[in-house]
């Protein structure tokens, strides 16, 4: 699943940055949501063969591998102590489930509903930044969170008929993604190197604690898309970073949804999945709910 932009430090990211530079960090992001797109389709292929946790074995060992210049780069004493190690645990945890409810929701869900209810991921970071963090959220984006849960109730369709347990792993891991979010935030001042290689490890400790169980020797095609699948999620997160550096998070954050227009379109290309009207609606009023809650967090920044 893809990188949220941050919220916070908008308008020092706005100031370090030249104007020209912002079309190059709308074309990093859009590259960026596209090849997580692609790391999506992927991913939801091959959990067809193989299990959750044999993915996660084998793609996290990738990323580590093109990870370790940077790693090094950045020296080891500097990855291994880290500020806040309770949140920083707490977050690879949540980075853990996140991906592992995804991939384990698009084996018996289309790609386009499982990114939709992913998508509301920044506004359940509202509510529980209101709620558990004491945070002060106005009128305005109660309402537009209040809204998005229309939204997902409309994706969702919960009824006897429609409701699975593919559908409630997908609305799970995205609450897992959305304290994600809200752990990310709390820890802005680590480097991302060290974020990204602790959020693979953790995910790399998951797989070799369970990929045994269900193990299914992989060719060497297949091998090699594993592979794949790790090396373009680790990409996709470098162009998302570097995009924050050329262009604001105010700039960028719409730019967030295509990866629902990827979704439909090479869920429809690869697997023929076509998205009911429901889902469609869903959507709409999702991210409609989220960039309003974007774009009032930013209002209320700008006036501090």
């Amino acid at each position: 699943m893809s990188a949220t932009p941050a919220r916070e430090d908008d308008a020092a990211a706005a100031k370090a940055s030249p104007p020209g530079n912002a079309v190059l960090g709308i074309s990093l992001m859009m590259l960026g949501i596209f090849m997580f797109s692609v790391n999506d389709v992927l991913g939801k292929w091959l959990v067809a063969t193989f299990t959750v946790a044999q993915v996660l074995l084998i793609r996290s060992f990738a990323a580590l591998l093109v990870l370790a210049p940077f790693v090094w780069r950045e020296g080891l004493g500097n990855i291994l102590t880290l500020p806040k190690p309770g949140l920083q645990l707490a977050r690879v945890v949540f980075a853990t489930f996140e991906v592992v409810f995804f991939y384990w929701a698009v084996i018996g869900l289309p790609l386009a509903d499982v990114v939709t209810y992913y998508l509301a991921g920044p506004i359940y970071v509202t509510a529980l930044s209101a709620l558990f963090l004491r945070e002060k959220v106005g009128w305005r984006r109660w309402t537009a969170v209040l809204v998005g849960f229309v939204g997902v109730l409309i994706a969702l369709r919960p009824s006897a008929a429609t409701l699975d347990v593919y559908a409630l792993v997908a609305l799970l891991g995205s609450i897992f993604f959305a304290l994600l979010m809200i752990t990310t935030r709390h820890l802005r001042g680590t480097s991302d190197t060290s974020l990204v290689f602790w959020q693979t490890l953790g995910a790399l400790v998951f797989g070799i604690a369970l990929a045994p169980f269900g193990w299914v020797p992989p060719a060497t095609g297949d091998f090699a898309l594993l592979s794949l699948l790790g090396v373009v999620a680790l990409a996709a997160h470098i162009c998302v970073t570097r995009a924050l550096k050329h262009a604001s998070a105010s700039v960028l954050a719409p730019y967030q949804y295509m990866l629902i227009v990827w979704a439909v379109i090479l869920g429809y290309l690869v697997f023929g999945d076509i998205p009911d009207a429901a889902m469609l609606a869903g959507a709409a009023i999702i991210i409609a709910a989220g960039l309003f809650i974007f774009l009032r967090e930013q209002a209320l920044l700008r006036q501090r």
